[in-house]
């Protein structure tokens, strides 16, 4: 198998980006208004996929992309500003180490959300993972 295309190789690149950003977040927001790092994180990501696209040639047509296919990039768009402003504040004030696992209950709503709204199954070893990252998460951020 081709490693560029595994899912498993990019989602443990993702986790491995994800625990590197709540410690970098963690030293940056430091003296920082929560709001305002997020806003340049934000400016870091838009500039680094711009250049992604125009490197790679991956730039698409905006008339080619369904009405719906915006719709739900939008909605996709706003959830992780929500999640960031959150997610910064509570770096803010609070330890990396508590508050990065809770973000993580992230992967037990989206088991939910699937199983729920996008008709997912799960196995029985399935909800036995999602019940122990919960329950991990939890106990993370237990005092």
């Amino acid at each position: 198998m081709n490693l560029i295309s595994s899912w498993q190789v990019w989602a443990v690149l993702s986790a491995l980006f994800a625990a590197l950003t709540a410690i970098f977040a963690k030293v940056g927001v430091e003296n920082v208004n929560a709001d305002f790092a997020t806003f340049i994180r934000t400016i870091v990501i838009l500039v680094t996929l711009a250049f992604i696209l125009l490197a790679t040639g991956q730039f698409q047509s905006p008339g080619t992309i369904a009405p719906r296919s915006y719709l739900f990039l939008l909605l996709s768009g706003l959830a992780p500003g929500a999640s960031w402003i959150c997610y910064f504040r509570a770096l803010k004030i609070g330890e990396a180490a508590k508050v990065a696992p809770i973000d993580k209950l992230s992967v037990v709503l989206v088991a939910l959300f699937g199983v729920v709204f996008l008709g997912e199954r799960l196995t029985a070893p399935n909800w036995l993972g999602v019940a122990l990252i919960a329950v991990g998460a939890i106990l993370i951020a237990y005092r």
